[in-house]
């Protein structure tokens, strides 16, 4: 009887063996969400410089440079510049100055020179090219000194 059991089992077990493994699959969805989305890194600091009337101060005068910023996105956002808020003058100059910042962009962006929002609908990276100008009306002229403004550049 043991013999049978034995014989039976090894029977058995070759059936098993002969027969394949029934396969199944299954997918894995794998979901992912990008929002839009911009990064800005600047670059290098602009430089303005005062006109032979010193009635501008400006990055446009001879001798400026334009700051700039490198910009990176998903699209679907806005850029912009705000309205100068920070700014120093030697205290010698007591006359009101007009600050106009501006900008433009190369790369993926092509954006004439503005100082206005502009919509980034593609994503990719560009330059971003800020100037500076303040300006003196009238009679008034920069004084001699240091000067410093500040431009926000925004993306969002």
């Amino acid at each position: 009887m043991t013999l049978f059991r034995a014989g039976f089992g090894a029977a058995l077990l070759v059936t098993c063996v002969d027969q394949t493994a029934l396969a199944t699959t299954q997918n894995v969805i794998f979901n992912g969400t990008i929002t839009a989305t911009c990064t800005l890194l600047i670059a290098t600091n602009g430089t303005m410089t005062v006109s032979p009337d010193l009635q501008s101060l400006s990055s446009h005068n001879s001798g400026g440079l334009a700051g700039t910023v490198t910009l990176t996105t998903t699209g679907g956002v806005s850029l912009s510049v705000d309205p100068v808020t920070t700014t120093t003058a030697p205290a010698a100059d007591v006359t009101a100055t007009t600050w106009t910042p501006t900008y433009s962009a190369s790369g993926a962006h092509t954006v004439a020179e503005t100082g206005s929002a502009t919509s980034l609908t593609a994503p990719g990276a560009s330059l971003v090219s800020v100037n500076l100008a303040g300006t003196k009306g009238g009679s008034n002229r920069f004084a001699s000194g240091n000067y410093q403004a500040t431009v926000t550049v925004r993306c969002e």
